[in-house]
This record gives C-alpha cells, structure tokens and sequence, in this order.
C-alpha cells in the first residue's frame, strides 16, 4: 500500500483487547479522520490524501471486519459490529495519536460510523463530511422496489450465517468487481492497485463474515440505537456537508439534504456529477466542495 500511499505511516492500534484497526497517517495540521466503505478499505482515499495532508494530519482507518483491521466472531445480537461498537474503535484510535477533537469525512458504511461517532461523542467531531449516504433508519424505513433491487446487497449479507459469508468466499475476487463494477460508472475509475487491494482483504479470513456482521447490526441494533436517538429528540449539532452522486442510487430514491436535517441541526451540499464512489470518481470535485468546508473555523 506504500506506493498509494507515499510519505505515510501504517501503524495496528489496539482498540480493545486483542482488536487491532489499522491506520494509516501522514501530512500535518489539524486532524482529519477518513473512513471507508463496503467492499472497500481505506485505499478508497488514495487519490485525494495527499491533497488532504498538505492541510492535514491525516488518519485514514480500516474498520472492524475490513482490510486489514481485526475481524472478530459476531455475536448474537451483532453489537461488536455495532455501528456504535466501530465508532468506539475510531475514538481510540484517534485518541491513541493524541487527537480528542477532530474532523471527519466518511463515505458509504464508514459515513455510518461517523454519524454514530458524532451521536455518541459529540466533544470529538468538530465537522463532518459524508459522502453518499442517507440516515441509514430513513433508508430501511424508506426502502422500495427500486432501492431493494438496486441495493440487493444489503438484503443478501444480513442472512443468517454462514450462507452469504460460503458465496463469498467462494470467489471473493469476483464478488469486489461484480459489486463493484456494475455501478454506474463501472470498473473504470479505479486504480488497479486499490482495486487488487480490496480483492485481498475480501480474501482474507473473516473478511467475509466481517461485512456480513456489519450489514447484520445495521439491520437489527443499528437501528435500535437510531430509534432511540430520534424519540430522545438528540440531533446532530455540529456542521455536516453531504455529499452524493448524481448517477447513484441514493440521488435517485431519497432525498439526501432533507433526511439529514431531520437528525442534524447545521447541514449543507449537492449531488456532484458522479456515481456512488465519489472519492475515486470525482477527487477533483469532491476536494474542491470538502476543503473549504473542513478548513473553516
């Protein structure tokens, strides 16, 4: 990962007694939290960090059952895979480099860990960028035919184990380009480097059930956690830029900028001119929109 990643640092945080996340951390300046998501790995970022670090200090993580971070057995109810569990495990590792307040940006299921971050920690989350996303309670409870078909995925991992995890891992490769690929941009924005990096970490063992137990808890404690948030009246009070893909699935079912300022009180964005990875398909618009946001006071 070096060669996408010149100048950085590569450190396995223990977050919790033999649970590691890997970071990667380079540049300086204030610090800047970046997190991933499905079926990907911090590698997402590749082609906007080095940007990102002339300004700051850069923490870019694998989250639990992903990459190259620990991959614990899932318990019954899911909570280690809580969304609430793999915010826990950011706060420590932001606070093992020495960072109790910082910023966030975040894409896809990682964007979900940080609005649970920024829920339960709100003295560590100065702003926050997401990217690609709706509340994840509006998104299930707003689910039809066209989000059910276009994000079959979140319907076939949250099977019961082991059936989703043995179609994986029976080709796990195939699995990152089938899911990956047939988006609306294809296969074309990716580096081959990342993209052979995300087939690796899904082969590992406990890749695979390590995505499936995070689609599992965001179906089942997630929301409950959301619901309990929402009837206590607690919203988000720090800024929030939103950012989506116009050619992507969450453009076309939902309606973003609205369902966000139903849980937070300072939102902001658009859709750019893109699909669902926005890192990797549009760095160039995605910087331009981010920055002057994160480097306000």
């Amino acid at each position: 990962m070096t060669e996408l990643f010149p100048h950085f640092r590569t450190h396995d945080v223990e977050v919790e007694p033999g649970l590691t996340i890997r970071a990667t951390i380079g540049g300086a300046g204030e610090p800047l939290l970046l997190l991933h998501g499905h079926p990907q790995t911090h590698a997402i970022w590749h082609k906007v960090a080095p940007t990102l670090a002339q300004r700051f200090t850069v923490v870019a993580c694998d989250l639990r059952g992903y990459g190259d971070s620990s991959k614990p057995q899932g318990e019954p109810d899911h909570a280690n895979y809580s969304k609430r569990s793999m915010a826990a495990d950011m706060l420590a590792v932001m606070r093992s480099f020495g960072f109790e307040r910082f910023k966030v940006m975040a894409h896809d299921r990682g964007a979900r860990v940080a609005h649970r971050l920024a829920a339960d920690h709100p003295q560590a989350v100065a702003r926050m960028v997401l990217l690609d996303i709706a509340p994840t309670l509006a998104m299930y409870e707003q689910t039809g035919e066209a989000f059910a078909r276009a994000y079959w995925h979140w319907f076939f991992l949250i099977q019961p184990a082991p059936l989703p995890e043995r179609l994986i891992e029976a080709d796990p490769r195939a699995y990152v380009t089938d899911v990956m690929g047939r988006r609306s941009s294809g296969l074309a924005p990716f580096d081959p480097r990342a993209l052979a990096e995300y087939q690796r970490c899904l082969g590992l063992p406990g890749a695979a059930h390590g995505i499936c137990e995070d689609y599992r808890a965001a179906a089942g404690i997630d929301l409950e956690h959301d619901r309990a948030d929402r009837d206590a009246g607690r919203r988000l009070a720090m800024p929030l830029l939103v950012l989506w893909g116009a050619e992507g699935v969450v453009h076309r079912c939902f309606r973003p900028l609205e369902e966000w300022r139903r849980v937070a009180d300072q939102v902001e964005g658009e859709a750019l001119a893109c699909g669902h990875y926005v890192p990797e398909e549009a760095p160039e618009a995605l910087l331009a929109r981010a920055l002057p946001f994160l480097t306000a006071a």
